[in-house]
């Protein structure tokens, strides 16, 4: 988990109390320094089988305390750690671009292999116009391949887009030990804002901003999804 560790030292210094937590169905958010934003992920069956460490309790940690929850191997635990992790980065936004993931991939994609881990709403308009496209997925739709397919494919590609829960799942690192020669860009809102994942091979950082949390809670806690979310806003650093 060096990526995560890094990250996390990279914070040391900003440290604050939590203020809230909010676990919500599909989009989970913590609020320190500012508010952060992850996908909410939990393992399946029964709710009461696997619970939240010191739940009721979170408040009474500080963030960063919080942000060692992301390294657990409880999936709701780590989404929690992501959304603490993003609540204490500060993002220069005179730094980043407006072009959003799929402007960047078929920017870089056109003509090439491209890889994309996890299924996002815009791959099909990337169909037709890269050379090849695989969306890898843990949770195969049609036309996807399973995530395992990984170490067969993306030694193979000039370009590879890689989900931000991949945080959550503690499958980054080995994602990107097949990644040989390509650009990477990291994608959704679970993904950290941090100039830290450039030196670990992150050309491009595609992640989110909350500018309003009030009205961000308001709606990831009535079940919203995220083309429903409101007070966020989408950024991405690239190398400079």
């Amino acid at each position: 988990m060096k990526i995560l560790e890094d990250i996390i030292s990279s914070l040391k210094g900003r440290d604050v109390p939590v203020r809230s937590v909010h676990a919500c169905v599909f989009w989970t958010a913590v609020e320190s320094r500012h508010c952060g934003l992850s996908s909410t992920f939990r393992e399946a069956g029964p709710s009461h089988e696997k619970g939240v460490r010191g739940v009721g309790g979170l408040t009474q940690k500080t963030a960063l305390e919080l942000a060692e929850y992301a390294k657990s191997d409880s999936l709701l635990e780590a989404s929690i750690g992501m959304a603490a992790i993003n609540s204490l980065i500060e993002v220069d936004e005179s730094k980043c671009l407006e072009k959003n993931a799929f402007e960047i991939l078929l920017e870089k994609g056109g003509g090439k292999n491209v890889a994309v881990v996890g299924h996002f709403p815009w791959i099909p308009k990337l169909k037709g116009k890269v050379r090849n496209l695989w969306v890898l997925e843990q949770r195969v739709r049609e036309g996807d391949l399973p995530a395992e397919e990984g170490a067969r494919i993306l030694p193979e590609c000039d370009v590879i887009g890689i989900t931000g829960t991949s945080f959550i799942n503690h499958t980054l690192e080995v994602l990107l030990s097949f990644c040989k020669k390509a650009y990477i860009v990291m994608i959704g809102p679970t993904t950290p804002l941090s100039p830290v994942l450039f030196d670990h091979g992150i050309d491009a950082i595609c992640g989110a901003k909350v500018f309003d949390s009030e009205r961000l809670i308001r709606f990831i806690s009535q079940g919203a999804t995220f083309k429903e979310v409101s007070g966020v806003r989408l950024l991405t650093l690239t190398k400079t």
